[in-house]
């Protein structure tokens, strides 16, 4: 019996390789950026997901609508709601992302998208896998700032690789093994490294920290620092420092050195990973915004997940909407709109570190999403 198992994963396996090699050389074939400037018209996908998504999204495109108004009233700008990303509707079709919800979003430019829950087990992969796949959004960009410390991070996490690409198709034994996979590919790696140093260098950063566990996963995580420090030699005036994942985390806690790092550049899973850390420094994964870009489409959204405990609790009412807000900004500063993201980057300083007029806590005691909302509208 095992050798049978043994022969059909030694199949899968060999299928699994070809299929990522035929993606390593399409890669390698490169694709030319979207130029949002030069486009008459750009479509935004609105996505409620499930859980407390649709309560966070409508207060998001609320705020969408306001700031952009002279844009959807001249139609430079089109809003386009999206529906049927939703857990059940995923389980009822048995796909991550259905056919007919996949084809609604490639007719867009960018997404606004609320969070989706994955199920436990089973072989449903992660709705936001699929999306990054499907649209190859290459780059996670999460930005993180304490200015009272001089923290001013941003991280640039792989996005459609490590172990996350394959995690629904590994192998099993039952009652003896399972093994998962993890892919790096030569083009896949030289692509993040290159946005990492590319911002580095746009921005005025002079180092750039690649964080890996090199020491022991000497295939994958080697040969991502091995291209991202011959990315690094196309930059002389970037330092490029190699870290190990785990005492990284010790780093970001540490209140002596954290203030020196300023970009990071690393692997799918420890960008999941230490992103997550890196936003409880900042006040919590509610408090940041997320990025998804690749070369024709980009997807922005709430780092934190659907929430279901608050809607069990019937809290979802109170859901802290910062993180979609902070996305929001990312989305519009993305698309060419920079004065209408400081415009709204101003709008969340004010209501957050300066003012704090009202709380959101996710509990009772605390504003509501749409107060919340209409909080920081006041102040657009």
């Amino acid at each position: 019996m095992a050798n049978e198992y043994i022969e059909k994963a030694c199949e899968q396996f060999r299928a699994l390789i070809e299929e990522q090699l035929a993606r390593q050389e399409k890669m390698e074939m490169g694709a030319t950026p979207k130029d949002f400037k030069a486009m008459d018209k750009i479509v935004i996908g609105i996505v409620g997901g499930d859980g407390i998504g649709p309560i966070i999204m409508e207060q998001a495109e609320r705020l969408l609508r306001k700031v952009l108004a002279e844009e959807l009233e001249s139609g430079r700008v089109e809003l386009r709601r999206i529906e049927g990303l939703t857990i059940e509707n995923r389980l009822a079709l048995g796909k991550a992302v259905p056919e007919d919800v996949l084809t609604e979003i490639k007719a867009c430019d960018v997404l606004l998208k609320g969070p989706t829950t994955t199920p436990k087990g089973g072989s449903l992969e992660s709705a936001n896998v699929t999306l990054r796949r499907e649209l190859d959004l290459y780059a996670n960009v999460r930005p993180v700032q304490v200015p009272e410390e001089g923290i001013d991070w941003i991280f640039y996490r792989e996005n459609t690789e490590g172990e996350y690409v394959l995690g629904s198709r590994g192998v099993e034994i039952p009652g003896k093994l399972s093994m998962d996979f993890k892919v790096t590919t030569e083009a896949g790696t030289r692509r993040i490294a290159r946005v990492a140093f590319e911002y580095a260098a746009a921005n005025g950063k002079d180092r750039v920290a690649i964080v890996t566990k090199a020491n022991i996963m000497k295939k994958t995580d080697g040969n991502f620092t091995r291209i991202c420090h011959e990315v690094a030699a196309l930059y002389p005036n970037i330092k490029a420092d190699d870290w190990y994942i785990d005492i990284m985390t010790a780093n970001l806690v540490n209140k002596d050195i954290r203030n020196q790092f300023q970009v990071f550049v690393l692997p799918n899973l420890y960008g999941d990973i230490i992103t997550d850390e890196a936003a409880e420094i900042q006040g919590g994964v509610g408090t940041a915004g997320s990025a998804n870009m690749g070369d024709q489409y980009a997807m922005f959204e709430a780092i934190h997940g659907s929430a279901p405990r608050m809607i069990e609790e019937g809290l979802a009412d109170y859901a802290n909407p910062s993180s979609i807000f902070k996305a929001t900004e990312m989305m519009l500063r993305h698309i060419g709109l920079s004065q209408k993201a400081d415009k709204l980057a101003a709008a969340l300083t004010e209501c957050t570190e300066k003012e704090k007029r009202v709380v959101v806590t996710g509990f009772a005691d605390g504003a509501t999403c749409r107060e919340f909302a209409d909080y920081v509208m006041e102040k657009l």
